[in-house]
Formats: structure tokens, sequence, C-alpha cells
């Protein structure tokens, strides 16, 4: 039997997102398989919710960019030591960076196993370097695999882990129906749009993520002659509410105000994905998995979506169906247009799950402990 480990997860800020959740999915893996999960960031939303499974959380700010986060390493140093932690997996730079100076400051046969996950294709320099360290440098998709070993000639390739991120199946499930509450909220809110196809693009308000697209193919689509409704979910951090401005400006511009809407930031981002006849992904920068992607196709929500990065790695093992050229807004139209008429149907079962993710992960863990186990006894 696996000896029990003690894994620390390092991440600036255990808030809602993406990172965040899969560290939280990962804490809880562990304490269900009776080892110990501590998480160092800052306090944030989901501190409560690891905590309420078992797992432990430890406030430091090792996400701050300023030079006094440096004042954090012998702490941290000092906690890995008095905890006797196995593992040490960072999942961003800058904590990354003060794990591996603290790590240096312990006795090297008593250090924990290091292991660091790229979730982006971070731009290429010294600074992001500090994520390919890792013993096992973990990468969400084979889109990031294939970035870190162009980038990063240096990474041994048996050191790099393809675990992509995944879903939970029961939630993101292809029979979920919204509530009946729910639903009447819904329509009574838009009472418009009750037998209007929705599609929808989820994600901040942000230029990369290919809202102004978006409206290009909602035009498009109108000019045509298809009926169709554009709901935008996702909202504008302060600096960027110059762009939801030139946004709601463009939507003026072509006369559809009657044909989008800008829902703002959501709790509810899976009843819309399931409501709607079509999910698009936009991005004109390449995402490092596509969680939106995967959790619309869970639901059995088509996907149209540019082919590159994690979404076209989805979509081309998922739903190929879905995939059209990166920034070909004609093609989006013609394929939305096609499904529209004619629907295809999203298969049911796919390998994008978070039992995956979790299985894979720990079994990382438990791969470097017990080497490290077997180098100490040589």
């Amino acid at each position: 039997m696996n000896r029990a480990l003690t894994v620390v997860q390092l991440l600036p800020k255990l808030d809602v997102g993406g990172v965040e959740r899969g560290t939280l999915q990962i804490a809880q893996a562990l304490v269900h398989a009776g080892h110990r999960a501590i998480v160092v960031s800052a306090p944030g939303r989901l501190v409560s919710e690891l905590e309420a499974s078992g797992g432990e959380h430890v406030a430091l700010a090792i996400g701050a960019k300023r030079l006094g986060s440096l004042r954090h390493v012998r702490t941290l140093a000092d906690f890995l030591r008095r905890e006797r932690v196995d593992v040490v997996h960072a999942r961003s730079r800058l904590p990354a960076w003060l794990g591996a100076l603290a790590l240096r400051l312990l006795p090297r046969a008593s250090r924990p196993a290091w292991v660091t996950t790229v979730h982006g294709p971070y731009t290429v320099n010294r600074y992001s370097r500090i994520m390919t360290s890792g013993e096992r440098v973990i990468a969400i998709s084979e889109f990031i695999r294939d970035y870190i070993c162009s980038n990063y000639p240096q990474v041994a390739a048996d050191r790099v882990v393809v675990i992509p991120r995944g879903v939970e199946r029961d939630r993101y499930a292809a029979d979920f129906v919204p509530s009946a509450a729910w639903l009447a909220r819904w329509q009574q809110d838009h009472p418009t749009l009750v037998d209007v196809p929705l599609l929808i693009l989820p994600g901040r308000l942000t230029r990369w993520k290919g809202q102004l697209e978006f409206l290009d193919v909602i035009a498009e689509l109108r000019r045509r002659g298809v009926r169709v409704h554009g709901l935008i979910a996702g909202a504008a951090e302060p600096r960027r509410e110059p762009y939801a401005e030139e946004l709601r400006r463009r939507v003026v511009g072509l006369a559809l105000q009657r044909d989008v809407c800008f829902l703002g930031q959501r709790n509810d981002l899976r009843e819309l994905l399931s409501i709607a006849q079509i999910a698009c992904s936009l991005t004109i920068e390449p995402e490092g998995f596509g969680r939106t992607t995967i959790e619309s196709l869970s639901l059995g929500t088509p996907v149209v979506g540019y082919d590159h990065g994690g979404t076209g790695e989805i979509l081309r093992a998922v739903y190929p169906h879905g995939l059209v050229p990166l920034r070909d807004v004609g093609a989006a139209v013609d394929r939305i247009a096609a499904l529209l008429a004619k629907p295809v149907a999203v298969p049911r079962e796919h390998p994008y799950t978070v039992e995956r993710l979790q299985q894979a992960t720990l079994a990382v863990y438990q791969s470097l402990a017990d080497a490290s186990t077997r180098d100490q006894s040589a």
C-alpha cells in the first residue's frame, strides 16, 4: 500500500478561476485517497470549500508582484521542513519562483519533489521558464506540450506529462435540464427570447476572446435571414472597460440592439450553456485548454470554434463538426447556419473528466515520492 503523502500546491490566490478550481479538485482527490492536501496562497472565495473537503489552507501572499514577496521564501522553506512535505506543486510563475528558492534552502536529500503545471502559452522568457523547472512538468493539453518542447528545448521530453483539464460529468451531464425556477426567471427576464435560437460566447470581456468577431457572426447571420440571438456572457475588468464600450458601440453600428445581450458576470453559466443551440469559441489567441468548450459539449451543446490551441484539440477529439479555420468569420457563419438547419448530435462520452485529471495527477505525485524514497534508502 502506498504511504500517505503531504502535498503542497502553490498559487497566487484561492479564488474563482480555472487554475483555482483545478487546485481544489486535486486537493479533494488527495484527501479522498488518504493523503494530506495543503494549499499555500492568498485567501480567496474557495478557501471554505477547500477546508470543508478536508484540505488545509496556509495564507501567504506569494502572488504579490513586489520585491517584498521575497521575504516569504524563508517562511515557505521553514514550513516545508516542519511539515515534512513530500511534493510541492507550483501552478503560477511568481509562486513557482518563491517555491523554487525555498527548496534551495533545504538539504538536497530531504527536499520535497518539485512539480509544475504550465496552464497557458506564457510569454517566452526567463521569468516564464521557471514553469518548466519541475521534475515533472504537467502540460494541460497537447498544444501546451508542443509549446513547451518548441520554446524550451532544454526540457527533456520524458519530464513533460500531458494531463488535460476535465469536467465533472455528474454536474455537466448531457441530460442536464435547468430547474423550473431558473427557467421561469430566465423567461421573465428575457421574454422575447423564448423561441429564438441562442448562440452564446462565454468569457470575460477582453479583445482576444473574440467578442468583436462574434458580433460580426451575428450580423452576417441576420443578413442571411437566419434567426438567432447572441448572448455574451462575461464581464470586463475595470481596465478593460474601454473595450466593453467599444463592443457596445459596435452593436449599435451593426444595428444589433435587438439581437445581442450582454449578460455580464454569471454564476449560472452551466444553465446558459445548456439552453443555447450553439456555443462559440472565437478566441483570436490560442487557449491552453478550452474549459467552456468541453463544458458545453458535455452538456450536449454543439460548439463552433477556431481550430487552434486547446479548443481545436478538444473539438478534433470530440466534435470535429464544429471546427472552422482561425479567424474565418465566413466559415463560422456557414457552420453555424448548417448546424441550425441540420443539427449534428454531440457524442455523450469523452475523455476530459475530472476523475482522469485527478488520477493522473496523483499518479505523478506517487511516482516522484516513490523515487525519492528509493533514493534515500539507497
